[in-house]
């Protein structure tokens, strides 16, 4: 026997899930992580979630079930985060295909149920938006939280809902959230962390990342995504809570709407009814934006003047800190000079570094 993780999102609950598996269980028999390939724009440049026949080298885990092995590659244009997880993270993941709406991912749940007979099966969202109802301004990603969470209670199995790190995805504040958790089951610390560490070097999610900085102690403001998010990094950050199964489904009204739904676009539809947006959409948008626009040389004395122009800026709206995606997002460059840009930097100024995160100094 052993346990089942799904992954709200994408591979960022992914990372997030490992640490919290670690954490709570040890690391003697790491789970199975059910999860998404939906990675950002800086990664796959195709909008949307792949599914497996986006890859080669995947293994057959269960019947219509497969595995993200190490050898495992994204088909081009696609591209993924998962394979490099899956060498790298000691838990074996499963890919979530959603192309077939709720029941087809209730269907891969309850065959993984069945073929692995897991002994506990939890449900990790980082930062709480699965909580939500659908119509927040703030909300930015209710799909894919609405299609795990709805598959996860037509189960005819007992799932425990964690939400990690409340308010870290910039999506609902942490005040909004306090009053829907239960008690906390864990508070993260860096001994959590660093079984990890070297992922969180590389890995673009944002939310992962704040769960770990803030796990390490760090405190202040972070500026978070395209839009420049403000997310407090407080002692909420690094603690991981239940909250109730039915209480989420009841609050989600896109969970319940997609329940029966047997494609993403059903799905996608009714995200657009609801919520009156889809992600995928603005995935899209985005991506004929990139598509229209040049590609720019890194120029090291170009960049680190404008990091210091935007860091002026920062400071004046009161961030400590900010992300390696947002300061690429903020300086046009590409997602693939997202790593270029992070070594320039910490080679310019190490003490700035704040893994996995960049600290923005108080002084002009």
């Amino acid at each position: 026997m052993t346990r089942l993780i799904v992954a709200a999102g994408g591979g960022g609950d992914a990372v997030a899930a490992s640490m919290v598996d670690a954490a709570l269980y040890g690391d003697e028999r790491p789970a199975v992580i059910l999860t998404y390939a939906w990675d950002r724009l800086l990664i796959d440049p195709v909008p949307g979630p792949r599914g497996p026949a986006d890859f080669t080298g995947l293994r057959l885990l269960a019947p219509g079930v497969f595995a993200i092995t190490a050898e495992a590659e994204p088909i081009a244009p696609a591209g993924s985060t998962l394979p490099r997880l899956a060498r790298e993270l000691p838990q074996t993941l499963a890919l979530i295909d959603p192309h077939h709406g709720v029941q087809g991912v209730t269907r891969q749940l309850e065959t993984l149920i069945q073929h692995m007979a897991p002994e506990s099966i939890d449900l990790v969202d980082v930062g709480g938006d699965i909580l939500a109802r659908g119509d927040e301004p703030t909300l930015r990603s209710p799909l894919a939280d609405a299609l795990t969470l709805a598959a996860c209670c037509r189960v005819d199995a007992p799932v425990r809902l964690l939400i990690a790190g409340p308010g870290l995805d910039g999506e609902l504040p942490a005040g909004e959230l306090r009053g829907l958790l239960g008690r906390n089951v864990l508070t993260l610390a860096p001994e959590h962390i660093e079984p990890i560490a070297h992922v969180l070097e590389w890995h673009p999610s944002e939310a992962t990342a704040l769960l770990a900085a803030t796990a390490r102690d760090v405190r202040g403001l972070c500026e978070i995504r395209d839009a420049g998010l403000p997310v407090p990094l407080t002692d909420e950050g690094p603690t991981v809570h239940e909250a109730d199964l039915n209480d989420a489904i009841g609050r989600n009204r896109l969970a319940r709407a997609i329940a029966s739904t047997t494609s993403l676009a059903d799905a996608e539809r009714l995200s657009r009814e609801i919520c009156g947006f889809s992600e995928i959409d603005y995935e899209r948008d985005k991506a004929t934006r990139l598509r229209t626009q040049p590609l720019r040389e890194l120029d090291p004395t170009t960049a680190l003047a404008q990091v210091a122009d935007f860091e002026h800026r920062a400071r004046a709206r009161g961030i400590s800190h900010t992300t390696f995606r947002r300061l690429t997002e903020a300086l046009g460059l590409d997602g693939a000079q997202r790593e270029d840009l992070r070594a320039l930097l910490i080679a310019d100024c190490p003490e700035r570094y704040v893994a996995p995160l960049w600290h923005i100094s108080p002084r002009a």
